[in-house]
């Protein structure tokens, strides 16, 4: 159903100002229009100096156009991706044409190369080149005051990509120069062809500074609207008749773009998005053995996707590479782990486990890795050449390549042949259970497909290194279920180490064989998962695994809690010494009234919070005299002490549940 809009009557102070302004723009438009001899157009268009100087100006804005592709581009992915001194000063000479009068142009090109200018003697004299009065100095004329529209165009399509599809490209193997050809380039096209119609379009009207540095030279350097200006002296009718071939010339390219340029979204959807719409659900997907794609069935490569690999060879298939790291800069840690060894990478927000990973890759200045992988110090290799395959939370799938071809990326970019890489891609498709959405393009795919996708790349590309950023956090629980159990299958056989940075406590335990621990870019623990849960050494890692966690100070008849209180407990630690006391919440006991007995360990509390947990109930229960507590029941035992949020409950531990981790 679609959403009424809600109309907005404007004011009227504002609405008659607006007229105005419309119709003091429309005014001389229809002063064209009505004005045309539209008996006598075709013969005013047809004349012999009409058409040469329409000859002209064609050439001349398509090489305008071709000079600003070849010097802009280049210059508006400067803009946009790297940081230098005078930055800003650079972006104020693209835009001075802008602004500049068209004369001064022409002028300021003239003392720049004409032939007394700075360097026209050098052209002359040097290369036998002369400026002015030549069709190459229109050409130069044009592309000085278009060629901003091409930079400024494409460095907002630039500024709005997200450098994690380059950075994954990058890490699949993929060198600079292939990455800006087969991802940045295709994934701006909407910018750049706004920016290259706009471009053709102003040097196809330009006039001042052609006048002024090239002169007015018939078959030379008398461009159309040049000609229009003669034709003004002598054929007023004529000279009307070019203008509005020059109006609908211009009406055409502002009517294509549609909005492109100024951010206006054209119909249907998000200027420059990909096409399709994402699948809300996953479609159900039994796992297939792996197969072999036919090999005549297309891959769905674009043309820029066959753009050459790196300098390497093709890289063998199989192998077995243990890892060391030691990582200095924020994160401070040293990390050493066998073949096949999966490490679940966990932390607060801001304790560096993303750095930790691009540090890894080699792609952040916060920390450095030295890295050996095998017997291969990888330290200083660029990133495209380490053999470390990146996985981003949203996976970077590149939306303007088939799942298929996605998946070939990495092969591709280490120049395994085509066909052998559609074959191993498809393999890892049906491996992953979506061998049958090979041809569809991401938005096509559901959140669990696209991440199987995206795991599939990572692991065709062959890395010694695999490394995956909170892959399972954007799935439904259904979802993630499925796609884990999936992933657990091939990390059980692949020959590298494989980091997996997660908040998802089951995914660290059902994933990893060990789990590291990050606080403020430092090892806190690393130890298998069944040790971190019974002994965590964090409280933030406590509470990930669903326990209480209690800092305090052991003293001679328990623990003195940091936040105020004492715990008696059955186990003794050296008075003094920092500990962490761990309660699981179905230690917990719940009561109306104080309780008797055994518990040495009871408080009277306020129910803040009851959440359901699968088929069980998590009651948060605040206290004056101990911190938070969550204790852990059967929703028949909440009903039987009729618990809702405010209530008054006793909260009771014994001392012999409670764990004690010196920290």
């Amino acid at each position: 159903m679609s959403r009424l809009r809600t109309r907005t009557r404007p004011p009227l102070t504002l609405a008659l100002p607006a007229l105005l302004a419309v119709a003091f723009l429309l005014l001389p438009l229809i002063g064209i229009l009505t004005r045309t001899q539209w008996g006598e157009l075709g013969a005013h268009l047809t004349s012999p100096g009409v058409v040469e100087a329409l000859h002209l100006s064609l050439v001349v804005s398509l090489w305008a156009l071709a000079l600003s592709l070849l010097l802009g581009v280049p210059l508006a992915w400067l803009l946009a991706r790297v940081e230098f001194k005078g930055k800003a000063l650079v972006r104020s000479l693209v835009l001075l044409p802008m602004v500049l009068p068209p004369t001064v142009g022409g002028v300021a090109l003239l003392l720049g190369f004409g032939r007394r200018g700075l360097l026209g003697p050098w052209l002359e004299n040097t290369i036998g080149i002369t400026l002015p009065f030549h069709t190459s100095g229109a050409v130069v004329a044009a592309t000085f005051v278009a060629m901003p529209f091409l930079v400024i165009s494409l460095e907002g399509a630039l500024g709005g990509l997200r450098q994690s599809y380059e950075e994954t490209a990058a890490s699949l193997g993929a060198s600079p120069v292939r990455v800006f050809f087969t991802v940045t380039l295709p994934m701006v096209a909407p910018g750049l062809i706004a920016g290259a119609a706009l471009t053709w379009a102003r040097a196809l009207g330009e006039f001042g500074a052609t006048i002024t540095f090239a002169g007015n030279l018939p078959g030379t350097t008398q461009t159309l609207p040049l000609q229009v200006y003669l034709l003004l002296q002598d054929q007023p009718e004529a000279a009307t008749s070019v203008s509005l071939l020059l109006l609908a010339i211009a009406m055409a390219v502002l009517i294509a773009l549609r909005g492109r340029w100024t951010g206006t979204p054209a119909p249907g959807g998000e200027a420059g998005g990909p096409a399709g719409t994402r699948v809300a659900a996953d479609e159900p997907t039994a796992l297939a053995p792996p197969t072999a794609a036919p090999s005549g069935e297309p891959v769905g490569e674009t043309a820029g996707e066959a753009v050459g690999g790196t300098a390497g060879e093709p890289v063998p298939a199989g192998g077995r590479w243990q890892l060391h790291a030691a990582v200095t800069g924020f994160n401070e840690l040293t990390l050493d782990a066998e073949p096949g060894t999966t490490i679940a990478v966990v932390g607060e927000n801001g304790a560096g486990k993303t750095t930790l990973l691009r540090a890894l890759l080699g792609l952040t200045p916060r920390a450095r890795a030295d890295l050996r992988l095998g017997d291969t110090d990888v330290t200083a290799l660029p990133p495209h050449k380490r053999q470390v395959a990146w996985v981003p939370q949203d996976g970077a799938l590149f939306p303007h390549l088939s799942a298929l071809a996605n998946t070939a990326y990495g092969l591709r970019a280490r120049r395994v042949p085509r066909a052998e890489a559609r074959r191993e891609a498809q393999a890892w498709l049906d491996r992953l259970g979506v061998g049958h959405l090979a041809q569809r393009r991401p938005a096509q795919l559901s959140g669990g497909q696209a991440q199987r996708v995206a795991l599939a790349r990572a692991l065709a590309a062959r890395p010694r290194l695999l490394l995956l950023d909170e892959p399972l956090a954007a799935l439904d629980q259904t979802t993630r279920a499925h796609v884990r159990h999936t992933l657990r299958r091939h990390l059980a056989g692949f020959g590298g180490v494989c980091l997996i940075v997660t908040h998802d406590p089951v995914e660290a335990v059902s994933l990893a064989d060990r789990v590291l621990v990050l606080a403020d870019g430092r090892t806190l623990q690393d130890a298998p998962p069944a040790e971190v849960t019974r002994h965590p050494r964090s409280p933030w890692v406590a509470r990930m695994l669903g326990r209480n966690a209690w800092p305090g100070t052991a003293s001679a008849d328990g623990l003195a809690l940091a936040a105020g209180g004492r715990l008696v407990v059955a186990e003794r630690l050296p008075e003094g010494t920092q500990a962490l006391a761990i309660i699981a919440p179905e230690a917990v006991s719940l009561h109306r009234k104080q309780p008797t007995g055994s518990p040495r360990n009871h408080w009277q509390g306020t129910v803040r919070e009851i959440t359901a947990v699968g088929s069980r109930l998590r009651v948060l229960v605040s206290s004056c005299g101990a911190p938070d507590l969550v204790a852990e029941i059967t929703p028949e035992a909440a009903a039987e002490l009729g618990l809702v949020d405010g209530a008054e409950v006793w909260t009771s531990v014994k001392a012999t549940e409670v764990t004690l981790v010196s920290l």
